[in-house]
């Protein structure tokens, strides 16, 4: 029997006893960490080690390591990453090396998180922010051209996968409209689908390919003014699944934002209705938790099957120059961002 259709946070830098049951029952598909399960690499390492022990397989590890302002390791035990704008600027001074730059820089994340036994980075953000979109994407997108968004996109993506981690590429089908923060409030975008299609939706499609993608939790009027694109059929058949042609993993994010309504067992059912595979839930408290849980199948059929093609990304680990990639990491820190 596979695991179950979500992935938990947990509450701290140690097991609870209670967390340790309850992966022992619930057996989520994956673990995410945030600042508050961290303090330095071997209590990470026992931490993962002890939670995947009590589910009783390996699972996917998950960590927001973007970079910027969004970047759960830190200094002093880990290194310091570029934002999105660090990256779009290098562009802008020379863009084949600024390519070339953040796939190394990638694939030394890569080798940072696996020496921890995380094995799962979410990003890259691929959303096209406009003129007075809220700031909670802000500095964390690549640029605000599409073409340097996919290739910029494109080369953190492969980066992390030569290093056996699975990239999920972020907020599918596009956040970068938002005029709110989806953590307090729920957007509602207004712009028709043609235009969509042209700016918002196109670093997914050019990107389709990749092997996992989580939602954003935004209202395309346009497409379904009834739901959130993370709880919309209609947003994952015909916008996700459809016109972006996007065949992988498709994970929510998290359901503690208050852009959701209803119980969190309520909120889970709903993105999983819809078509999600896996239900996020991130902030570690455990009545919810065991809301999520309740509402979780096991993974089956092409949920099951999209599972373990993105599992299978993290079992090979192609070789780098460690000092190049160090270099090209401080050439991208001392740029200087367009915004």
């Amino acid at each position: 029997m596979g695991p179950a259709a979500f992935v938990t946070g947990l509450s701290g830098l140690t097991l609870t006893p209670d967390e340790t049951a309850f992966l022992r029952t619930a057996k989520p598909a994956g673990l995410i960490l945030f600042a508050r399960n961290v303090d330095h690499p071997d209590q990470v390492r026992r931490l993962i080690a002890d939670a995947q022990t009590a589910i009783g397989t390996t699972v996917l590890v998950l960590v927001d390591q973007e970079g910027g302002r969004v970047q759960r390791l830190r200094p002093p035990h880990w290194r310091e990453l570029p934002s999105g704008t660090h990256y779009a600027a290098r562009v802008a001074i020379d863009a084949d090396a600024a390519i070339a730059e953040a796939s190394s820089i990638a694939r030394l994340v890569a080798h940072d998180l696996r020496d921890l036994g995380i094995t799962c980075n979410c990003t890259p953000v691929l959303d096209v922010p406009v003129a007075g979109a809220h700031a909670v994407i802000g500095s964390r997108a690549l640029g605000q051209d599409v073409a340097g968004i996919i290739a910029l996109g494109q080369a953190l993506a492969d980066g992390l996968m030569a290093g056996g981690v699975l990239p999920v590429m972020k907020h599918i089908p596009g956040h970068g409209r938002s005029m709110v923060d989806t953590h307090h409030e729920l957007p509602t975008v207004t712009a028709s689908e043609s235009e969509l299609a042209v700016t918002d939706f196109a670093p997914f499609k050019a990107l389709a390919y990749l092997p996992a993608a989580m939602t954003a939790h935004v209202v395309f009027s346009a497409i379904d003014p009834a739901a959130t694109a993370s709880t919309s059929a209609l947003v994952i058949d015909r916008i996700i699944r459809g016109h972006i042609g996007f065949g992988g993993l498709l994970m929510s994010d998290d359901l503690s934002m208050q852009a959701l309504r209803g119980s969190l067992r309520e909120r889970a059912a709903a993105v999983l209705a819809a078509g999600t595979d896996l239900a996020l839930h991130c902030n570690g408290q455990m009545a919810e938790m065991e809301q999520v849980a309740s509402a979780a199948p096991m993974l089956a059929g092409r949920s099951a099957d999209r599972y373990a093609r993105a599992m299978a990304v993290t079992t090979a680990q192609a070789p780098f120059n460690m000092a190049a990639a160090e270099s090209c990491l401080q050439r991208v820190l001392g740029v200087t961002p367009t915004t």
